[in-house]
């Protein structure tokens, strides 16, 4: 009774906050475009919103939109002739005036000048989809680990991954062939917890764009996906701070102002999670063996002043450390086995990068850029097992092995000389792992307005790598006897170790031309990019062959304002694209690549593309696709001689077809959110890989469904405001399974191991065309109350989520495992692998000034 009472004393508090708490989401205000010489209103002027709208200002230069009246709201305005600009519209007041002029500087105070970043505006058919700021925080900051990849995995042509996995697969592709970028940075490994989770949070970062169509040559060294994230600009005129305490993680940011030409902004991230660790242990085997909790401590900086109208200098930097340790020593009894496991094992991982840009405006049709960085990476990875297990030879045991050797009753001889009935396993592992990889990029690029709608855009480049890496590791391995052999294989140690320091230089040219005709009935951009790879050992060097990536895009608008539709776009595109694959840092001179030989991951993309933008800010987006992925490189490892070998090959292949659709509801009073499907077809197939072993689970050389592959990807996001000061974000998936082999029953077995024989089970595994998981159905909630008084100009925000809730009744179902020595099937194995099998309960405040 105690706790239903509760339970109606927080529903009772939680409906007087919802009711009462006066309004502070949106209001409606007047923007006012004029010639600031002039005094001349400016009809037709467009008012890019922050919630991804587009006004056109009447007769008068006056247009109503629609901003947040808890926070400050950035608007941009564009006019053919005269200077974009920007509004920064204070919490209070319900009419601004804009003034524009054809040159120089804007003399609306709390205006800028500078180049858009992507919001939802710049959502692309047939090329990319953005997600602003608010969109960020509406479906990023959820739950115990706030991640802009988390809200990335929601959107159309992303695959489900689970919860703790920021590598989705993008469209069918593989999910390390997803390339991210920050501010024009090439990340070389955007993730910590070795991809559970990126470095993107999201009170660092303004918008984000996933391009996964035809996108624009002045990008490259993907297949897959391109992630364009930009870090959040501090602002010239106003002091900002924000501080976030939660059940998982502490986060600062501090914005200070540099003489209303420009601002430098400090941003921190703790987490602690010691407490979730500890409630964990309680239902989750596997947690009760972390010795040092998963933490991350993050630290990002971001600046940029402008000397005059036509110059401004940004200085960006990062840096993170993540980690994690395991420590499990636990003694077991079960039947005829006594034993005891002994385990430890510790992840480190250091990240940093630091980049400068500068965007010069030489001539009022000419923009160039520039930009300078250099990052590093290190890992560390340190583990051990050993164990030491006892086994009593089972009366079934000797019964059914009785005949396996040439005289019948040597197992017992040898039981009665030796005057034991049992035997002793003693295996070890050791694993030992470090990275370092640093990496230095330049790239210079010049956008120059031709009139009459062409814009050429010319670039270079260049991206230099070193990696240095060291592995030693000896594992017990079951080496298989020839067919006929009395026994079924001996255990023995593997040593699989590499040493090595190699170096790359990518080599990038592009360039394109664009046509936009008058009133955008019509626009195209044809591109053309080649990168190129040169290889560097030790002791050798690979030269290869170019790659050659022209594209093409065609969008149409043949409608517009025609009763309820705003407009509707068709768009066409197709291109080729390259990449290169990680596993070739790990080149060495014995494995024997020539020159020509290493060659780039290549694909070929085409989609078509129908967008349709309605009257009340709904939006639908469908596109199909083809992709045709050819000489993909992978990698085989063999073991030779008690020595493991890595075979690396070019020949990979891949055939991916498809289509996505998202309907959209922008920001509005009550509600937001949007629905997104995706169909995904995707076969591969590797020409090398051998069909000797097919009962373990290789596909072969045949077309195989990849391990990632969903047919079916559902999500729906949906932010309900019943007040002011009150939200419920909801995030609700639904995927179909990803391949699961077909498994054949566990049987016994015997092996030798230095002149013992002992019981192993263990039982076949093939790959299948038809079998998979169960579906996934994830489903998080995010309650939010917001507090705001005008004078103080600060808003608070308290809020519970809860992640994985449907896990109380449903998880996905797999293969079960067992135990290799009593041939028992474990308790509660056959939840699938990426599924988390109780729900993740958060909450915390955040302030912001």
């Amino acid at each position: 009774m105690t706790g239903i009472r509760l339970k109606k004393t927080l529903l009772s508090a939680a409906l007087f906050l919802a009711v009462f708490l006066p309004p502070v989401f949106a209001r409606d205000v007047e923007i006012v475009v004029v010639d600031t010489d002039l005094e001349l209103a400016l009809e037709g002027a467009l008012i890019h919103s922050w919630d991804g709208k587009e006004y056109a200002c009447n007769g008068e230069g006056k247009a109503r939109i629609s901003v947040p009246d808890d926070r400050q709201a950035v608007i941009r305005v564009s006019y053919p002739g005269y200077e974009n600009g920007r509004l920064v519209i204070p919490p209070a007041g319900d009419s601004f005036t804009v003034s524009l002029r054809l040159s120089g500087m804007m003399e609306n105070r709390e205006l800028v000048i500078e180049a858009e970043k992507p919001g939802e505006s710049e959502t692309k058919s047939g090329r990319s989809v953005a997600i602003s700021d608010d969109a960020l925080k509406r479906t990023a900051e959820i739950g115990i680990i706030e991640d802009v990849m988390t809200s990335i995995k929601l959107l159309p042509g992303v695959g489900f991954a689970g919860m703790f996995n920021a590598m989705p697969s993008i469209r069918g592709g593989d999910p390390g062939d997803l390339t991210a970028v920050l501010d024009g940075f090439y990340i070389e490994n955007p993730y910590h917890w070795g991809g559970g989770t990126s470095i993107f949070d999201p009170k660092m970062v303004s918008s984000a764009r996933l391009s996964h169509g035809v996108f624009s040559a002045r990008y490259g060294h993907t297949i897959s996906g391109l992630l364009e994230v930009n870090s959040r600009k501090p602002s010239p005129t106003e002091t900002e701070f924000d501080l976030g305490l939660s059940s998982s993680a502490a986060s600062i940011n501090l914005s200070i102002p540099l003489f209303e030409k420009g601002g430098v902004m400090f941003m921190g991230k703790v987490t602690y999670w010691d407490p979730f660790v500890w409630a964990a242990k309680n239902f989750v085997e596997e947690v009760r063996y972390i010795e040092i909790p998963p933490f991350i401590r993050d630290a990002a900086l971001s600046s940029h002043y402008r000397f005059s109208p036509d110059m401004e200098l940004s200085l960006n930097g990062f840096f993170g450390s993540d980690g994690i340790g395991v420590f499990y020593n636990n003694p077991y009894e079960a039947g005829n086995i006594r034993g005891k496991a002994d385990m430890r094992f510790y992840f480190d991982n250091l990240q940093g990068f630091l980049i400068s840009a500068l965007i010069w405006n030489p001539t009022e049709s000419m923009v160039f850029k520039a930009s300078a960085g250099a990052g590093f990476l290190k890992t560390a990875l340190d583990g051990y097992m050993q164990t030491n297990v006892n086994i009593k030879y089972t009366d079934q045991f000797l019964k059914d092995h009785d005949t396996d050797f040439d005289d019948p009753s040597n197992i017992k001889n040898d039981l009665l000389i030796n005057g034991s009935d049992s035997y002793t396993i003693d295996i070890g592992m050791n694993y030992d792992f470090t990275e370092t990889t640093v990496n230095y990029q330049g790239a210079a690029g010049l956008d120059w307005d031709l009139g009459r709608g062409f814009i050429l855009a010319l670039g270079l480049q260049e991206l230099y790598t070193r990696w240095v890496k060291d592995q030693t590791a000896a594992t017990p391995y079951i080496i298989p006897y020839p067919p006929g052999s009395p026994a079924a294989g001996l255990i023995d140690y593997v040593d699989a170790f590499y040493s090595v320091e190699n170096q790359s230089l990518n080599s990038s040219a592009y360039a394109l031309l664009e046509y936009t005709s008058p009133g955008r009935f019509f626009g195209a951009e044809l591109g053309f990019r080649a990168d190129h790879l040169y290889f560097m050992g030790k002791d050798f060097s690979i030269q290869t062959l170019p790659a050659f990536n022209p594209r093409l895009n065609l969008d149409f608008t043949p409608l517009k304002n025609r009763g309820i539709l705003d407009s509707l776009g068709l768009t066409l595109g197709t291109g080729l694209f390259s990449s290169i694959r990680d596993q070739i840092s790990n080149l060495e001179s014995r494995n024997g690549i020539d020159d020509y030989e290493l060659k780039q991951n290549r694909s070929w993309t085409s989609v078509a593309g129908v967008k349709l933008d309605f009257k009340g800010g709904y939006s639908l987006n469908i596109e199909g696709y083809y992709k045709y992925v050819f000489d993909r490189g992978y990698s085989l490892s063999v073991v030779e001689n008690l020595e493991q070998k890595t075979i690396f090959n070019f020949d990979g292949e891949g055939r991916i077809w498809g289509f996505d659709l998202q309907l959209q509801k922008f920001e509005s009073r009550w509600w937001d959110g949007w629905l997104s499907y995706s169909f995904t077809h995707a076969r591969y197939r590797e020409k090398a890989r051998s069909d000797a072993n097919l009962d373990s689970g290789s596909p072969g050389s045949n077309w195989y469904w990849p391990s990632f592959h969903r047919f079916h990807n559902l999500n729906l996001v949906l932010n309900i405001k019943p007040s002011g000061s009150f939200s419920i974000a909801t995030r609700l998936g639904l995927a179909s399974g990803v391949p699961l082999n077909e498994t054949g029953a566990i049987s016994s077995r015997i092996l030798e191991m230095n002149g013992t024989i002992i019981e192993y089970y263990n039982r076949a595994s093939f790959y299948s065309q038809t079998n998979r998981t169960t579906w996934s159905i994830p489903l998080d909630i995010k309650f939010s109350w917001f507090f705001y008084k005008p004078t103080s100009k600060v808003q608070t925000e308290i809020y519970c989520a809860v992640e994985n809730l449907l896990s109380l009744i449903y998880t996905a179902q797999g293969n079960s495992s067992f135990n290799s020595l009593t041939g028992e099937e474990e308790k509660g194995s056959r939840t699938a692998s990426y599924e988390m099998p109780i729900p993740m309960i958060s909450f915390g405040c955040k302030w912001s000034y």
